[in-house]
This record gives structure tokens, sequence and C-alpha cells, in this order.
């Protein structure tokens, strides 16, 4: 018989631990106070050491915001789109995650979006979605092109109506950019790579303007395959391909 070893726990982890559980299940809502330090300690049964390591960790997570000699106690914050880009930032760029896994995820990402975007587009945001499309047509060089494209995707993003999509987008649509060459600088034409990236552009929002999300979504996950596999080890593809069907 053979065990496998345990990581110590430390004391000021399960008062995170509790007071997580408390946010996330609605136990402590936003605007509410936690008790004061000597309070506590004495409901946790701890040292005052570590109930402020565990406040410290709350803080920096953003869960509760914390002033020195407040007497009313820590708050209970919001969820913030801030506090989850940083998270997603920091998980996106650890090492064990790999650009396959980034583009992956990417892809799943931007084919959801496309897809919602298809079925929850209103006037507004098709004409919202032409404007980005007219500017990058009328783009004068890359870095304008570029801002127009981004803005494109934007407005996708937030038609889904899900904040969530909308950060993990963000992050990971960015770091893939920061661990890539980028291939439009490096291109020996770039006029023909940004017309047919503006062509997908084009069967995309025909695509959404015409309620097909199914095809959004498809013609997504292929550009990004199209534009990015190669940079990704062969090997490593089949973890693409699945998502091109």
């Amino acid at each position: 018989m053979k065990f496998e070893p345990v990581a110590p726990v430390r004391a000021y982890e399960r008062i995170v631990e509790q007071i997580e559980e408390a946010v996330v299940s609605g136990r402590l809502k936003p605007g509410d106070r936690l008790p004061g330090e000597r309070e506590l300690m004495t409901q946790f049964g701890v040292g005052r050491s570590t109930v402020r390591e565990a406040l410290r960790v709350l803080q920096a997570a953003e869960l509760i915001r914390s002033r020195p000699g407040d007497p009313r106690g820590p708050e209970v914050l919001a969820a913030s789109p801030g506090a989850l880009h940083r998270s997603m930032h920091r998980l996106a760029r650890a090492d064990h995650v790999g650009l396959a896994e980034l583009l992956q995820f990417r892809m799943v990402l931007d084919g959801s979006s496309h897809l919602l975007a298809a079925e929850l587009r209103t006037a507004e945001d098709l004409t919202a979605l032409d404007t980005a499309l007219e500017g990058m047509a009328a783009a004068d060089g890359y870095a304008e092109f570029s801002r127009a494209d981004v803005a494109f995707h934007d407005v996708i993003a937030q038609v889904s109506r899900n904040p969530l999509l909308v950060v993990s987008g963000e992050v990971v649509r960015g770091v893939v950019l920061e661990l890539i060459e980028d291939k439009l600088s490096h291109a020996n034409d770039r006029g023909t790579l940004m017309r047919s990236w503006l062509r997908h552009h084009e069967e995309v929002l025909n695509a959404i303007r015409a309620a097909d999300g199914k095809s959004a979504a498809r013609l997504a996950r292929q550009a990004l395959y199209d534009n990015y596999a190669e940079y990704v080890p062969k090997d490593q593809r089949t973890l693409l391909t699945p998502l091109l069907t």
C-alpha cells in the first residue's frame, strides 16, 4: 500500500476558503462588511498575523477592500471584469500553457462569440460592425487596419451579452499576438494580405447579418487556424483540427 504525499494547509488558507465560499454562495454580498480583526480572530480561533495574511490574500484577489483602522471591517467587493482580466492574463502566460492550448481556447471562444452574435445581433450591432468593416477597408496602413480589426472583434464579443466571453477573448487574443510574430507586419505584400482578411470579415458579417450562426462560427475558427496554426508544432495541431468541422 502506497500513499500520496499531502501538502500542508496553512490556517490563513482555510480562512480564505471560507470567506470565498460565503461570497460565491451569496451569503456575503457586495457592500457587506466582514467582522473586524479581533472578531475574526475569535471566530476562526487564530492569531492576528493569520487573519491579516488571509485579508491580504483576499484583497490581492480583489474580493475585499480593507482599510487600516476602519472600525467597520473589510468591505466585500462586487465581481470585477478588471480582476478577471488580470487573473486570466496571468493564467494565459503561465509556462504550462502553450501556444496550441491558447489557440485552441481562442478558437472555442471566437466560434462561440460569432455564433451568439449571429443569433442575438440587433440593428445597432450590425451598424457597429458595418462601421468597423468600413474602417478596415479605408485604413491607411497596418496600424489603422489593426485598430479597426480589433474594433470589429470587440463588437462581436459584446453582442454575445456575456462579459466572461468579452474578457476571456480580449486576454487570449492579446497573449496569442504577443507570442506570435505578427504575420501582417512581416508579410511581403501587406496589401494582398489585408485584402484577404477584409474578405474574410465581409463573409463573417454576411453570415451574422443572415443569422447563420454555424457559418459565422466555422469561418472564425477556420481563419484562426489558417493564420496561426503554422506557428504550432505539427504534433500539437491535432488539438486544433477537431474544431474545424
